[in-house]
């Protein structure tokens, strides 16, 4: 082989390659192919960033009120509520007419507020103590215990007008003395005349709630208590204050 012969083979092999280069070819174009597949949905993208705040709009004008629909129906009735706080006293109201006469009460027994009254004798043939009070035991009349058998003292419990009367038996000279609280009231003496004779004596005292009033005798002292020789002391309210 000549040194033309293999120029000339290297020539025939890039022609070709290089008339595939140029923008006019010399061959003719093939018919479309088919669609390829689709492809798989990409990922989502990122967030974008937050827009900046639009400006405020202009207010919206207040339309005309449309026209009043029918009542509806009444609703059930809800449950008790708790009560409220008590509101201040509201202003007093007008006096109201006086209503109708009731009926006739029960008899009521308020007579027994102001009862007060004893009887009470001394029983016993011993002369009484000396400036001391008498004491008379035994009780006829005493249902308030306005009169203490145990101190021989009558105590004022409903203030008013009292009556006080005494009789006593006496075997001996006796004088008996009526006090109120320590006060010499009144006092009354008798001599003996006979073996045995009867005494007496009373008087009007008013008292105050609290007062006290008792017999008592000084050195004439004669007073009797046995039967058919009774010594009584009496006392009974006759006007409450």
């Amino acid at each position: 082989m000549t040194p033309f012969s293999g120029l000339s083979l290297v020539l025939l092999t890039i022609l070709p390659v290089a008339l595939l280069d140029k923008d006019v070819c010399p061959c003719s174009y093939g018919t479309a192919g088919l669609p390829g597949m689709p492809g798989f949905p990409g990922k989502d993208g990122r967030d974008g960033l937050k827009g900046a705040k639009g400006e405020i709009g202009i207010p919206a004008t207040l339309g005309p009120h449309g026209i009043k629909g029918e009542k509806g129906n009444r609703g059930t009735k809800g449950p008790v509520g708790k009560n409220g706080p008590l509101g201040p006293p509201g202003v007093a109201g007008e006096k109201g007419d006086p209503g109708q006469k009731g009926d006739a009460g029960q008899p009521g027994s308020h007579k027994h507020l102001y009862q007060s009254a004893f009887s009470v004798a001394r029983i016993t043939e011993q002369f009484p103590e000396k400036n001391a009070k008498v004491r008379f035991t035994k009780e006829i009349s005493n249902k308030m215990k306005d009169y203490d058998t145990s101190t021989g003292t009558f105590t004022c419990r409903i203030a008013g007008l009292y009556y006080f009367t005494y009789h006593a038996s006496q075997t001996a000279n006796l004088c008996v003395v009526l006090y109120l609280n320590n006060e010499k009231k009144a006092s009354f003496c008798e001599h003996m005349t006979n073996r045995v004779q009867v005494t007496s004596g009373g008087i009007l005292l008013p008292l105050k709630i609290g007062q006290q009033v008792w017999l008592q005798v000084n050195d004439y002292n004669g007073m009797q208590g046995t039967q058919n020789q009774d010594s009584v002391f009496s006392g009974f309210l006759l006007f409450p204050d």
